[in-house]
């Protein structure tokens, strides 16, 4: 049998097909065979990969998790603005507006009841996303624009509470629950010394979650 010589190159590509139908299928409509058919390939090609579709979507998760966090860390070098508090606002709404980071919602946020999807979502704000606030916030403290004594901490408690405590899907919450939420949030960062929460922002996530359909009836 021939070997594959651009394994990686393939693994993208089986990733790439698999987003692209879940996302216009949905996953539960979505079955490896389709998968399959859509790639061209043999079902061992697919097996020698992943062992089920449940592996593929963490595959395909894990990957959108990974260009969010590349996108943050991007954002970080190239945003300019006299203040590290001014880069952070910017930061946000820069993260919230952009299409790529959030082309799975839909696929992601079917996914949101499930136990796994949570837990790695929460590591993902806590180990990677919030590392990286924590710095704009410690930086923010020496230019004088933060004054949050635990950077850390406030970074990690942000991030849980953006992603996950604020998520209507997860709490089949109304907009109008949401919003409350969210300007509690952004008073709660206030009290900590990190006032980076604008209501652009609040009102740019309150948008993102209409067109998503993520608000209870």
């Amino acid at each position: 049998m021939a070997r594959n010589k651009f394994p990686e190159q393939t693994l993208e590509h089986i990733l790439d097909v698999s987003a692209r139908l879940f996302t216009e299928k949905g996953y539960e409509k979505t079955s490896i065979q389709d998968i399959i058919a859509a790639l061209g390939m043999s079902k061992g090609a697919i097996y020698h990969h992943f062992k089920s579709k449940e592996d593929l979507l963490a595959a395909v998760m894990q990957r959108q998790f990974d260009a969010s966090a590349a996108l943050l860390e991007q954002l970080v070098r190239e945003l300019q603005a006299p203040t590290a508090r001014e880069r952070m606002v910017l930061l946000l709404e820069g993260l919230l507006a952009d299409d790529k980071t959030h082309a799975l919602d839909a696929v992601l946020g079917a996914q949101i009841h499930q136990p796994s999807f949570v837990v790695s979502g929460m590591k993902q704000g806590v180990m990677q996303d919030a590392r990286i606030i924590a710095g704009l916030i410690e930086e923010g403290n020496r230019d004088g624009s933060l004054h949050c004594p635990f950077p850390e901490a406030c970074a990690e408690v942000f991030m849980l509470l953006m992603n996950i405590w604020a998520n209507p899907v997860l709490f089949q919450r109304q907009e109008h629950d949401t919003e409350r939420r969210l300007v509690f949030l952004q008073e709660l960062m206030k009290g900590m010394g990190a006032d980076v929460m604008s209501d652009a922002l609040i009102a740019r996530m309150l948008e993102r979650h209409r067109a998503m359909g993520g608000y209870a009836t």
